[in-house]
């Protein structure tokens, strides 16, 4: 059995993600892809992990969408991980999506992003751009939308996150739905979204905003939640 993940850096990934996902009980092969590899074989591979990363270009969602001024894309990694992410769709598999990655996650499957959140919603920078993958510096609460997956996984309706990223959700893909929400950033009644899960219950599909594989060392309620989202993958991945 092997997990599938995409990254821009093997180093970074190895030094942050790989102790999260070894703490959620995943002991098996990590097969890591950065732009310019290529999957040789679906076989064997039992889910995808969408790791943190740059930003994505508009041109994913809509053509005639300009770039932002603030933003600095990876278009390697958005031409890595589109086909990726539909091949793992088609058969099935879990996928996690982490910040970059529920993006990504949702503009492959036909949803579309807020470009920068600030500038959107009239917000702080600071607010959601704060810290490094170095400190586990939590940010603020959000919101999870009860019954959910995400909910039943984390066993939380509202859990307090760490926060860096401008870019977000802004039409969620068709067979997705939005789950949790950070309410003190909204427009016109609308919160920022900061998780995503498939519509279909069958499918083990989940997309988050903040940045678990940095949590999970800590004590209380940031901490037992990454730990348990790191641990519901594993077990899923472990299934197949």
């Amino acid at each position: 059995m092997k997990l599938l993940v995409t990254c821009r850096d093997k180093e970074s990934f190895f030094r942050t993600y790989v102790p999260a996902i070894r703490f959620g009980g995943w002991e098996d092969t990590i097969e890591v892809l950065t732009p310019g590899d290529l999957l040789q074989s679906w076989e064997g591979i039992s889910g995808l992990l969408l790791s943190g990363g740059a930003d994505i270009h508009p041109r994913n969602w809509d053509v005639n969408e300009p770039l932002h001024s603030k933003a600095e894309v990876d278009e390697e990694r958005d031409s890595l991980e589109k086909p990726l992410i539909v091949g793992a769709w088609e058969r099935k598999l879990p996928i996690l999506g982490i910040c970059r990655g529920e993006q990504i996650l949702n503009v492959a499957l036909g949803g579309s992003l807020i470009q920068d959140i600030p500038e959107h919603f009239g917000c702080s920078p600071e607010l959601h751009t704060f810290g490094d993958n170095k400190t586990p510096a939590l940010r603020h609460f959000v919101r999870i939308e009860s019954d959910s997956r995400l909910e039943k996984t984390l066993q939380k309706s509202v859990v307090n996150v760490n926060s860096r990223h401008h870019q977000a959700v802004a039409r969620v893909a068709p067979p997705l739905r939005s789950v949790a929400w950070h309410d003190e950033t909204q427009l016109d009644g609308h919160p920022l979204i900061e998780a995503v899960e498939a519509i279909d219950p069958s499918r083990w599909v989940l997309g988050v905003q903040w940045h678990p594989e940095n949590l999970v060392t800590l004590e209380g309620n940031a901490g037992m939640a990454a730990r348990e989202l790191f641990r519901a993958f594993a077990i899923e991945l472990k299934k197949l």
